[in-house]
This record gives C-alpha cells, sequence and structure tokens, in this order.
C-alpha cells in the first residue's frame, strides 16, 4: 500500500502569560517531535491520557493549526506549506469527524443542508445535486434520505446524530478521516454500531483513517497500529494486537490496567 500520510518531527509549542512585562515569554511544550506514516487503506489508533497531546495533534494533521516545527505530508504534499487557496482545495481528501456529535451540527441546518455543507465550500454544484449527494451519504451510513433530509439534528439520537457526522464527513469523498474521540459521547451499545459502521465505510470506500483515543476497547477493535503518547511524545508504537498484549512502556500498562472489560470482541 503507498503512503498517505507522513508526519515527520512534528512539535507544538504555546506561549504562556508572562509573570511581568519584562520577563521571557515561557512556552509549554504540547507535541515534541512526533512522527508516524499512515498508507492508504488502514487504521492508525493515537491514545494517551488527558493532556498527552493528541488533540493537538489532531489539529495539526487537519491543518487547523500551525506547528512550531516539523512536517505534515499528506499525499507527498506538505500541508503547512500550501497557500491558502492549495490547502482549501486539498481539504476535500481528509475530512474530520469530532467527539460531541450533536455540537459539531448546526443545530439551525436541516440535515440535506448539513451533510452537504462542505461542498457549498469546496464545489460549485447546483443545491438539487447537493441534496441528491447528501442523500446518497445518508443512505451509506444507515439513515434513510426520503425521511431524514428535510429533519433538524435534535430530532436525532446520539448515533444517528454521528451517523450524520460521519455523511458529511464522507460527501467529499476523502481519502482520511480524522476521527477525534468519535464515540466517547455514545452509549457503549451505540459505539459498537458506529465502530462497526465505520469498518464497513473504510471497506466500501477505500478509507484511512485517524482514530484519536483514550479508550483502549475502542481502538483494539479498529486500528491496525498504535502509537502511544505521553506529555507529548511518543512512547509506543506499533501493531494494535502486539501493543496491547505485550505493553513495554509504562504508559501504554496504566492505560490497559484502566480499561474496563471491552463489551466486544474485535473482527480484524
Amino acid at each position: 500500500m503507498s503512503v498517505l500520510l507522513e508526519v515527520e518531527g512534528l512539535t507544538r509549542r504555546y506561549a504562556l502569560p508572562r509573570p511581568h512585562p519584562l520577563a521571557a515569554t515561557p512556552l509549554i511544550t504540547a507535541l515534541d517531535d512526533v512522527g508516524f506514516t499512515l498508507e492508504a487503506g488502514r487504521t492508525l489508533g493515537i491514545v494517551g491520557e488527558s493532556g498527552s497531546g493528541k488533540s493537538t495533534l489532531a489539529r495539526l494533521v487537519m491543518a487547523l493549526e500551525s506547528p512550531s516545527a516539523g512536517e505534515v505530508r499528506f499525499a507527498g504534499r506538505d500541508l503547512h506549506a500550501l497557500t491558502a487557496g492549495a490547502l482549501r482545495e486539498a481539504r476535500r481528501e481528509f475530512q474530520m469527524v469530532f467527539q460531541d456529535p450533536y455540537g459539531s451540527l448546526d443545530p439551525r441546518m436541516t440535515v440535506a443542508r448539513s451533510v452537504a455543507e462542505p461542498l457549498e465550500r469546496l464545489d460549485q454544484v447546483s443545491r438539487r445535486e447537493r441534496r441528491e449527494r447528501a442523500g446518497v451519504m445518508l443512505a451509506a451510513v444507515g439513515l434513510n434520505p426520503a425521511t431524514d433530509l428535510d429533519r433538524y439534528p435534535h430530532e436525532f439520537s446520539g448515533g444517528q446524530r454521528q451517523r450524520i457526522a460521519i455523511a458529511r464527513a464522507l460527501i467529499t469523498h476523502p481519502k482520511l478521516i480524522v476521527a477525534d474521540e468519535p464515540v466517547s459521547a455514545l452509549d457503549v451499545s451505540v459505539q459498537a454500531q458506529v465502530l462497526n459502521l465505520m469498518q464497513d465505510l473504510q471497506e466500501r470506500f477505500g478509507l484511512a483513517y485517524l482514530v484519536i483515543s483514550h479508550d483502549l476497547a475502542v481502538v483494539d477493535l479498529i486500528c491496525d497500529d498504535l502509537l502511544v503518547l505521553e506529555h507529548g511524545r511518543v512512547v509506543e508504537r506499533g501493531a494494535t494486537d502486539q501493543v496491547l498484549a505485550q505493553p513495554v512502556h509504562p504508559t501504554t500498562r496504566r492505560l490497559i490496567d484502566a480499561q474496563p472489560r471491552p463489551m466486544w470482541q474485535h473482527s480484524r
């Protein structure tokens, strides 16, 4: 398989308030020299405790923030070196699914408009075509276009809202989806349904996933490979089965010990 995403030397520092006007600006390092690759059609899990840098990494991969150092290369192009126009065009090939399936959808928009919103920014297509494409994506995630396109997010359950958010991410036909805690806000039984849907969509559309999670049951189910972060640094990496069966770093062992018994068995 070809390498789709390459992250090299990725570092992100944030400035803190100065203790007094003449003092040097203190910095906090959220990510420190992080690197990995992700092949097309595969799933990489990023795990770590709260404050480990997982969400910062997701924002940098999505080019929502700029790194202090390092590169994010998608399909061979450094995203942070692109012009605004080139980056906007590239965004159709990588999309994001957020943790909160309600907060990520505008409550004032119908499902049809929410799902088709990326097309409004990226493609000059008619309203009718946007609606038709939204219907196709809604059906792909297991919802009914005939009854659901003109409804609003508050009319759906949490699991259904996350399906809508996934349909929205799929509508530009991306090669990569970054999923930041995609099921942590859902009930356990619904989590399994959404994760199984993600696997089905991966096979159907040839997607690569970068899954950010604190939950090892989630990564055990859907991730081929695993990368463990602690205080912004990579402390362990490898095939998911191997890392979970034979953890080397204390952080990985601590995450495993804190994990309740999974409610499902992985099917990879």
